[in-house]
């Protein structure tokens, strides 16, 4: 048994999802299948989400755009009157509905419950079309096997009932196709897993399947040193262990989810990261491999805001204070960055999410002297040294430094 996950970019046109059944053709069965939202659609659905939310007239022209979107992928893959239309229209009416109803007051339930509709219609697409081209495929709703808690937007996966669900859905030798991200609570009300989690959903699967590896599909050869849309003169990293491979994720690499790793690592299963559009080279392995050090990686993280948190008395900030702190940031599910204290003075840096940060403002501000600096870059260095450093300082501004023997993470303004 092996586990491949497929992300937005390699199926956000007909021509991806012909080379998926490619992929899929050229493997042994059976095959566990895992795949995103195509293409863009998680933003566009989170803009849908946000319109909805604030009652503005635009989100009917923001929903018709992604039921575009999908249609003219239908059209191309199918021909006219395939049974695929009518399961992709009923779906659209569920969300249509959904769309028609007052909103609840929590962002992160309403959240679930409409931006997973991205993973349902593009596995409903996928494995239409798999069946379609004579591949014994089953679509499974992940929903009614990976059960979690109820912690919307993050939740966290009941392993004991996962398992069993898993065990009983995907015994055969077929190709069993179905959604990364999501997940269902013991209401059956849908999660998600967290931000691009579809890789995690991966590893899970072939935690619970015992499977022989994971193998996720990309749009670069494997693992690389650093993001090309923002670093130039790239290197494919051949091999990474376990420890380095968790270390890059939980500071931000692009190429993989930071949940992915511990699972696989539990059972020794392989990871391996491969191109989508040249399925034939060998990619990256993350594993149980050994070598003395990586050349330095280089992660970029665009858009950070740095919140600077002072007591309104000047006191110390204690043990109290922390815990005043995180808790707000717990309740926003704010994930932190990069963070830095002082006797009187905490900083941390955030991704700028525009519908939570004044909250979290806001909110601390109830108990602190608090304020915001916009715009920021955070630039970590995994295997840093002075020449890797000088290559990313140019035209910045050095607002903040941490560092520990293998890694630097550098907050940054730029001067341009």
């Amino acid at each position: 048994m092996q586990v491949f996950k497929f992300g937005g970019a390699s199926v956000k046109n007909p021509e991806g999802v012909r080379n998926l059944l490619k992929i899929i053709e050229s493997h042994p069965k059976p095959l566990v299948v895992v795949v995103s939202a195509m293409g863009k659609t998680t933003n566009a659905l989170e803009l849908v989400l946000y319109q909805y939310l604030e009652k503005e007239k635009g989100v009917i022209e923001s929903y018709q755009r992604v039921v575009d979107y999908h249609m003219g992928i239908l059209l191309d893959l199918f021909p006219e009157g395939h049974e695929a239309f009518g399961k992709l229209n009923r779906i659209f009416a569920e969300l249509q509905k959904k769309l028609s109803t007052e909103p609840g007051m929590s962002y992160n339930f309403e959240y679930d419950q409409l931006v997973s509709y991205g993973e349902i219609l593009s596995t409903t697409i996928i494995a239409e079309f798999l069946k379609h081209s004579g591949i014994d495929c089953e679509w499974v709703d992940i929903r009614k096997v990976l059960k979690t808690d109820n912690s919307y937007r993050e939740a966290r996966v009941n392993f004991e009932l996962s398992q069993q669900n898993v065990t009983q859905s995907m015994s055969g030798s077929k190709v069993y196709l179905t959604q990364g991200f999501i997940g269902s609570d013991e209401n059956n009300l849908t999660t998600t897993l967290g931000r691009e989690g579809s890789d995690y959903t991966g590893a899970l699967l072939a935690y619970f399947l015992d499977a022989e590896s994971l193998t996720v599909w990309k749009d670069v050869p494997g693992v690389l040193n650093a993001d090309p849309k923002w670093f130039s003169n790239t290197v494919k990293l051949d091999k990474i262990s376990y420890t380095d491979a968790i270390e890059l994720a939980f500071y931000g690499a692009s190429v993989i989810h930071p949940k992915t790793i511990q699972p696989l690592k539990k059972k020794n299963i392989s990871l391996w990261v491969k191109s989508f559009y040249e399925p034939e080279m060998e990619g990256t392995i993350i594993g149980d491999v050994t070598y003395e050090k990586l050349i330095p990686s280089f992660i970029f993280k665009m858009d950070q805001v740095l919140i600077d948190i002072y007591p309104n008395d000047l006191s110390f900030i204690a043990e109290e204070n922390l815990h005043l702190i995180f808790k707000v940031l717990a309740n926003y599910n704010l994930r932190v960055n990069l963070m830095q204290n002082t006797a009187v003075h905490f900083r941390v840096c955030v991704n700028n999410d525009k519908n939570i940060i004044p909250k979290v403002v806001e909110e601390l501000k109830g108990n602190f002297h608090v304020t915001t600096s916009m715009h920021l870059e955070l630039i970590t260095i995994r295997y840093f040294d002075q020449a890797t450093i000088d290559r990313v300082m140019v035209n910045k501004e050095m607002i903040l430094e941490q560092r520990t023997r293998n890694t630097i993470q550098l907050l940054v303004k730029d001067l341009n």
